[in-house]
This record gives structure tokens, C-alpha cells and sequence, in this order.
């Protein structure tokens, strides 16, 4: 609106020359903010078990384990190499997105156990394994504030059936490591 004579005229706030250079501007800024969004995420990146840390029940204990997380829309994107307490490697595989639907779970043995999500506040998130309709496993992953350290504790059943309690201690790969 501009004013003539008194009178408030109709016309546009931008100009047509200016127009493209405020869209570009727009735009450019919306990239900045949907990647400084996903770079916020503490879960985002590559994380190495600290076996001397961690404390699984006798004889489960991994000889290592990656992960490797990157932000996705609403949620993540989750990679996992393990080397178990046999010598044996596996891998595991999905994208969810924090508080939504299950999804499936895909591994180097194949389709695995469906996995859903549910962030607690912004360091701390649960995940819930279904099998036939019932939790068999969920796992608390928690950030540490400064952002290096991640406690994953996960709750399952041994073979017996008793409830057994795994917690892994992850430490977060430096840039410098990671290329």
C-alpha cells in the first residue's frame, strides 16, 4: 500500500525487479533453517560403543558396535554395524519418524522386529520392538548435554525369559573421524 494524495493506493510491496532477488533471499534462508533444524538433532551422527563402559548381561557383551543416525524429516535415519560377543556381524536398518507409526526393522539376517519411536525431550528418545502385537524390547537412548555421549538402555528377555537390562555407552565421532 503507498499513500497518494491522502488516499492509500493498492500496489505491490515488492517490485517486479526486486521480486526474484527477495525470492532467492527467501529461499536461501529456508534452507539455512531446515539445515541448522536437522543439525540440532543430538542423535545425528556416527557413535561407537566404549565397551569399558558399557555393561551387558554374561557373555552378550558385543565385541563393537556402530551406529550411525542422520535427521529425516520428523525423525531418523538408523544404520547399525555389530560385531556380537560370538565374532558374528550384523546389521540393522530403518527410518522412523520420532512419535509415529512402527516401522519395519531391516538387518543383514533380514526383516527384523518393527521398531516405533517416541521422543521424550530433545536428548532423550524411545524405542519400542513389537512382536505379535507385544513389546519384546524397548530402548532408552539418552545424549548427554555437551553432545558426546550417548547411554542406550535396553530392556528385553533372556532365553529364560527373566527381564534383562543392556546398557551401551556410545561415543560420538569428531568430524575429522568420521571422513
Amino acid at each position: 500500500m503507498g499513500q497518494r494524495g491522502g488516499r492509500f493506493t493498492r500496489g505491490p510491496l515488492i517490485s517486479k525487479p526486486n521480486m526474484k532477488k527477495h525470492s532467492t533471499l527467501f529461499i536461501s534462508m529456508a534452507l539455512s533453517v531446515s539445515l541448522l533444524l536437522g543439525a540440532a538433532d543430538p542423535f545425528t551422527g556416527k557413535w561407537t560403543m566404549n565397551l569399558q563402559k558399557s555393561k551387558f548381561a554374561p557373555g552378550t557383551l558385543p565385541k563393537q558396535m556402530m551406529i550411525e543416525m542422520e535427521t529425516v524429516g520428523a525423525g531418523v535415519r538408523y544404520h547399525s554395524e555389530t560385531t556380537n560377543a560370538q565374532g558374528r556381524l550384523s546389521s540393522s536398518n530403518y527410518t522412523a519418524d520420532y512419535n509415529g507409526p512402527q516401522v519395519i526393522v531391516m538387518g543383514s539376517s533380514g526383516m527384523q522386529a518393527p521398531v516405533s519411536l517416541k521422543r521424550i525431550d530433545a536428548n532423550t528418545v524411545e524405542a519400542r520392538y513389537m512382536k505379535n502385537l507385544e513389546v519384546v524390547a524397548t530402548s532408552r537412548r539418552v545424549v548427554s548435554k555437551d553432545g558426546r555421549v550417548m547411554t542406550v538402555s535396553t530392556t528385553s528377555k533372556d532365553k529364560a525369559g527373566v527381564s534383562v537390562t543392556n546398557v551401551g555407552v556410545y561415543e560420538k565421532a569428531q568430524l575429522a573421524e568420521v571422513r
